[in-house]
This record gives structure tokens, sequence and C-alpha cells, in this order.
């Protein structure tokens, strides 16, 4: 899989370097920088990292912010978002990050959930006319049922980022920009049935 460059942004020395230690100890990831917030001259700097991954304690926002840490987060890069949650969170916030690390999971568990980070939002770039998977394909049944993203979000229990990058991921492969063309995508594919439209 190679060697994932991550950065934390995290307040707390001691849980990032002892992230650090964990990425060091099993390889696969390794941290690039550590930010102790994330505010507008640490969201200039998160720009000058070439990250495949970002691992954010949620806990580096003030409490208006939180719930929209990913908005901000993709507006300066498009990469996995992972939460380290230091403190309890309400499931409304963990819920936009493509996945959440806790204080008490074991080093194998961390590096499997940025491994799944890293698959949900398609680490790998597909060639357009690729097959699409099992999950983008359901990912596009919902949207030709005319389903918002936070509704397919909420079907399939995946963040809303994970589904826009599905959603990316499905207009990659197919060349299809507008829910009508991948409507009909779906319906010439037998994805859907012309009978499941009223």
């Amino acid at each position: 899989m190679g060697d994932k460059k991550v950065l934390l942004i995290i307040p707390s020395a001691i849980v990032a370097r002892g992230l650090e230690s964990v990425m060091d100890n099993l390889g696969e990831f390794r941290s690039i920088g550590i930010l102790s917030d994330i505010s507008r001259t640490g969201g200039n700097r998160l720009r000058s990292f070439d990250a495949d991954l970002i691992i954010l304690d949620p806990q580096v926002l003030d409490c208006e912010t939180r719930p929209s840490a990913r908005a901000f987060i993709s507006t300066l890069t498009d990469v996995p978002v992972v939460a380290m949650a230091t403190i309890p969170l309400d499931d409304e916030t963990l819920r936009q990050f493509d996945e959440v690390i806790g204080m008490f999971d074991d080093p194998t568990t961390i590096i499997r959930k940025l491994r799944s980070a890293m698959e949900a939002r398609g680490e790998a770039p597909r060639a357009e006319g690729e097959e699409l998977s099992a999950r983008e394909k359901e990912i596009l049944v919902c949207v030709a049922k005319g389903m918002l993203n936070k509704e397919i979000a909420d079907l399939h229990n995946i963040s809303i980022y994970t589904v826009i990058t599905h959603r990316k991921n499905i207009t990659r492969k197919t060349g299809i920009k507008t829910v009508a063309g991948l409507t009909v995508y779906a319906l010439l594919n037998n994805l859907i049935d012309v009978n499941s439209f009223e």
C-alpha cells in the first residue's frame, strides 16, 4: 500500500506523539507534521502540507464551528479526514468525518480505521469508464431516486463527505455529470426499474 503521509491537527502533544508512535511502529502511515490548531494561520499552513490523510481532534475548533469542521477543511484540501475523539462529541459532529478514532482504540484498530478512511475516499485515481463498485452502484441508485446527500449518508450510515466522494467517483467513471444523465445510466444498466418512478 505504500507510505501514506498523515498530517496531525491535534492540540495535545502527548496524543499527537502517541499517534506518531503507533504509525511508526506499524508502518504504512507516517506523520509529516503536527498543527496544534486550525486557526486562519493553521489553515494556510495546512495547504502547504502534501498529506494523504488528516487526523483532526475536533477540540481544536470552538463549539460553533465544530459541526462544520469538515466543510471548512474541504475548502483547503480534499484528502480524507479522521476525527481523533479526545472528548465526548455528538453523533452529528462525528458523522461528518470519514472515520473516528477513539482514545482507547488499540494500534491495530487505529491503522484499520485509517485504511478504511483512505478506501472510503477513493485513494487511487480511477480512469473514466472503469466499472462502478457495489457501493457506488448503491449510491447511484439513491441519486437516481432523487435522494439528497444527507439522506444517502443516513441510509448507508456513512458521512456526507463519503457520499460526495462516491458521487465524484461515479461521475469520473461514467463521464456523466447530471442527475438526469445518471438516472438514464442507472436505467440502461438495469440498476433501477422504470416502474420504480411514479
